[in-house]
């Protein structure tokens, strides 16, 4: 195939169209590659008596793996051991789903001993991602 006629284009505000044409198409080249991923969403909540969200994961199950995408505690909530609560909340379900392992990612220093302490290991980093700091991968079994 020739790249004659082609245009590239970068952009910071892309049409919600073409970022799922782009998330379809590679789901079907993967699905096809692979097999499908069978990727569900997966979500824990901490909520006080008056029932405000405190804390919470967001992430998805694929391919037999747990991805914690996002993993928040308020502050006035810290320290008192949520994480890793939700976290073994998060697995437990993640297992249901027949997975055999979980990862994770960080750029805090606080939040990287406490995936260690919950059984996470490092399996890389990036320096200065952000500037000043490293970003942690962590992964961890679930057999």
């Amino acid at each position: 195939m020739t790249m004659t006629g082609l245009a590239i284009s970068v952009s910071d505000d892309p049409a919600p169209d073409d970022v799922a044409r782009i998330g379809s198409a590679l789901t079907d080249f993967n699905a096809a590659d692979v097999g499908p991923a069978g990727r569900r969403p997966l979500a824990v909540f901490v909520h006080d008596a008056a029932g405000e969200m405190v804390a919470g994961i967001s992430g998805y199950t694929a391919w037999g793996w747990l991805y914690v995408q996002w993993l928040w505690v308020s502050a006035e909530m810290r320290g008192q051991g949520l994480a890793g609560r939700m976290l073994a909340a998060a697995e437990a379900e993640a297992r249901d789903r027949s997975c055999h392992g979980a990862y994770i990612d960080t750029f805090n220093p606080h939040g990287l001993h406490v995936y260690q302490k919950a059984g996470y290991a490092v399996f890389g980093a990036l320096a200065d991602f952000p500037p000043g700091r490293t970003r942690h991968f962590l992964s961890k079994s679930l057999s």
